[in-house]
């Protein structure tokens, strides 16, 4: 997170009214909730996990045992599950 001296970037006024709550204190601006990304949004990790999540889906529904779509993805049992028995749709 990168740091800015308020003196640098916002006009005097609102330095002032901000001073009336906290002086000589870091404070965190967030974002407003619409730009949030949701996570892997940008690095496309999100797509690379519902892909897998899709072709887990279809082995299951081909034939494969829960057990053996966790040992070839390299994970729990319990995660499988709740792959192939989930309804949401990416």
């Amino acid at each position: 997170m990168k740091y800015v001296n308020a003196n640098n970037l916002l006009p005097e006024k609102l330095i002032a009214e901000i001073q009336r709550y906290v002086q000589g204190e870091t404070i965190y601006i967030p974002k407003p909730a619409t730009t949030y990304r949701k996570w892997g949004s940008c690095s496309g990790g999100r797509k690379l996990i519902d892909d897998r999540n899709a072709s887990i889906k279809r082995a299951f529904k081909n034939g494969d045992s829960i057990h053996q779509l966790a040992e070839e993805h390299f994970l729990s049992i319990e995660t499988i599950k709740k792959i192939v028995y989930s309804h949401k749709k990416h």
